[in-house]
């Protein structure tokens, strides 16, 4: 997501809303049967995604971001890279054999997670893991369907996987699909405009895979051609939501990583599903502008770390 002016365009009644870590009703979300023994704990995520040795994105966004807005992040990398996958001759070593013995072990342990949010697989039968640690723990389940950009699938991403994680997006709480990936999702040809009757019932039909889908990086019909917006809808109202940003024309890696992130920290922290979606692009809008100005690589991602403050 490429930014420099967030507005939001449409005003709605707030609709989907997670009671975070210190509402009463949290017992609900994380089980009966686990009481929180002090109303201020930190809450805490299982995150798994990859971890990119160079270049921001994945885990070393994840965890920075995260942290930074009072939650404990639990790493279960899917890979680790030497560097993310917009350097040519990365390395690459996938961890599938650890995702299932990683949570066996939590379960042992007694673990409990108040979300679950994953994010780039290396290969199919991390889909296995993933649902288990969803269906093994009462928590709120976040799935960025990492798959593709520019209407075109990562080339890591087999067709067979791309069909898989439609299985993690039927089981989650809130899925935010960038707009190739939400024409993946929905086996609709991709096109990077979409009139605002399209945006409605593509969002209408993420939200009978997932009760809350946000689609990223949509430019609706009626719009200039720099002006793209994210867009959500809860099932239970049905309403469109919208926040606006002008484009910058360079294309940096990790903004869907730092957009999810801020998504998933704010519902955590007790936020609705509109005001999440209008903190995640005002962080991530200001984010791109600072890195913008300062020049640079885009390929070494956005530096963020200079407004993590704001977070707090």
């Amino acid at each position: 997501m490429n930014t420099s002016e967030t507005k939001q365009s449409t005003v709605v009644t707030p609709c989907f809303k997670f009671e975070g870590i210190n509402a009463q009703q949290i017992g609900k979300k994380i089980g009966e049967n686990q009481p929180i023994e002090n109303a201020q704990q930190i809450p805490k995520v299982a995150a798994i995604h990859d971890l990119s040795g160079f270049g921001r994105c994945s885990l070393t966004v994840i965890i920075p971001i995260l942290s930074s807005m009072g939650i404990q992040v639990c790493p279960v990398p899917t890979a680790v890279l030497s560097a993310h996958t917009g350097f040519a001759n990365m390395v690459l070593k996938d961890l599938t054999d650890f995702l299932t013995p990683c949570y066996n072990h939590y379960n042992k342990l007694g673990l409990s997670f108040d979300a679950i949010y994953s994010g780039f697989l290396s290969a199919s039968a991390q889909v296995d893991s993933c649902l288990e640690f969803f269906h093994g723990f009462d928590s709120l389940k976040v799935v960025d369907p990492v798959m593709g950009d520019n209407g075109k699938p990562y080339k890591t991403y087999t067709k067979e996987l791309c069909n898989r994680m439609k299985e993690l997006a039927k089981v989650a709480d809130i899925i935010t699909p960038n707009l190739t990936e939400a024409a993946i999702l929905l086996d609709e040809n991709y096109t990077p405009r979409l009139s605002e009757s399209t945006a409605r019932e593509w969002l209408q039909r993420l939200c009978e895979y997932s009760t809350n889908t946000i689609i990223t990086g949509v430019i609706i019909d009626g719009n200039s051609p720099n002006t793209y917006c994210n867009i959500g809808m809860s099932r239970e109202c049905n309403i469109l939501i919208r926040a606006d940003y002008e484009q910058i024309p360079v294309h940096y890696p990790g903004t869907g990583d730092i957009f999810a992130s801020v998504v998933t920290g704010s519902l955590l922290r007790g936020s609705n599903l509109e005001s999440a979606i209008v903190n995640a692009t005002n962080f991530a809008q200001k984010s791109v502008q600072i890195t913008y100005d300062f020049g640079g690589e885009p390929r070494n991602g956005v530096m963020f770390e200079k407004i993590l403050h704001e977070l707090r």
